[in-house]
C-alpha cells in the first residue's frame, strides 16, 4: 500500500494554471499532489556572448525553493553567497529538456529564460518544473508570435518529466515525499510527446536494480507522461 492510497501505476492530482505571473511573457503554476512550483518565461532579445552571431536563440532556466517549501526552513541561497551543487544541477537538466524541444535558428538571437521556484515542496519538484515551464515557454513563444517577432512557432514538440522508483520492493509511478525518502531506487524521466528520450536519472539508493526493473518503470513514465502532456495541452487550450 502506498502512502497516499494510490495504485502503483497512478499519478497524483495534477492542475496546470496559466497567466500567473502578471508581468512575465509566460508563466504557469504547476500542482502535482502538494508540489507547487511557478514557472515563469521572461524574453531578452539577446544571446549570450558566447551564442553571438551564431543567428540562434538560447533557452535556459534557473530553479529555487522558498525557505518553507519544505518542512523546516531552509536558508536562501542568495544569503550564502552561491547556489548549491543540487540546485545548479536540475536548473541546467530542466534547461536541457527545454532545449529538445525547441528550434533555435527559428528563434533568432533571442534568450527565453525559464525561472522555476518550488512554493511547496512534495517530491518530484525537478519534474514538475520541466513540465510547468514546457507551458510558460510556449505562452511566451505565443506572445512573440502575435507581435510578429517570431515568423513561426520555434517549438518541435512536447515534454514533460516524471518521477517512477521502487517502493517496498514495487515499481510506482510518481514519488511523493513519503516515498522518495525511503525508495529502493528512484528514476526521473525526462520524455517527448513524439517517444524520444531526453534524459533518464536513475539512482539506487538502498538496492540495485536490474535492465528488466528499469524497462518497467519506463513504461510507467510513458504512462505518466501521456497524462501530463494531455494536462500541458488543457492549459494551452484555456
Amino acid at each position: 500500500m502506498r502512502p497516499s492510497g494510490r495504485e502503483f501505476n497512478a499519478l497524483r492530482t495534477v492542475s496546470i494554471e496559466t497567466g500567473f505571473s502578471r508581468h512575465a511573457e509566460g508563466s504557469a503554476l504547476i500542482r502535482m499532489g502538494s508540489t507547487e512550483v511557478l514557472c515563469t518565461a521572461s524574453v531578452e532579445g539577446r544571446v549570450p556572448p558566447f551564442m553571438r552571431g551564431q543567428s540562434e536563440g538560447w533557452v535556459t532556466a534557473e530553479y529555487g525553493m522558498l525557505p518553507r517549501a519544505t518542512h523546516t526552513r531552509g536558508e536562501r541561497e542568495a544569503a550564502r553567497g552561491k547556489q548549491s551543487g543540487r540546485t545548479q544541477e536540475i536548473q541546467r537538466l530542466i534547461g536541457r529538456s527545454l532545449r529538445a524541444v525547441v528550434d533555435r535558428k527559428a528563434m533568432g538571437e533571442m534568450t527565453v529564460t525559464l525561472d522555476c521556484d518550488v512554493l511547496n515542496a512534495d517530491g518530484g519538484t525537478r519534474c514538475a518544473a520541466i513540465t510547468g515551464a514546457y507551458v510558460a515557454m510556449v505562452l511566451a513563444f505565443r506572445k512573440l508570435r502575435e507581435k510578429n517577432v517570431l515568423k513561426s512557432m520555434p517549438t518541435l514538440g512536447q515534454v514533460a518529466a516524471v518521477s517512477c522508483g521502487i517502493f517496498q520492493g514495487n515499481p510506482v509511478l510518481d514519488l511523493d515525499y513519503a516515498e522518495d525518502c525511503v525508495a529502493d531506487a528512484d528514476a526521473n524521466f525526462i520524455l517527448t510527446a513524439a517517444g524520444g528520450i531526453v534524459e533518464i536519472q536513475a539512482t539506487a539508493e538502498k538496492s540495485t536494480f536490474d535492465e528488466r526493473a528499469l524497462n518497467v518503470l519506463l513504461g510507467l513514465a510513458r504512462q505518466g507522461t501521456a497524462e501530463l502532456f494531455a494536462a500541458q495541452k488543457l492549459a494551452l487550450a484555456s
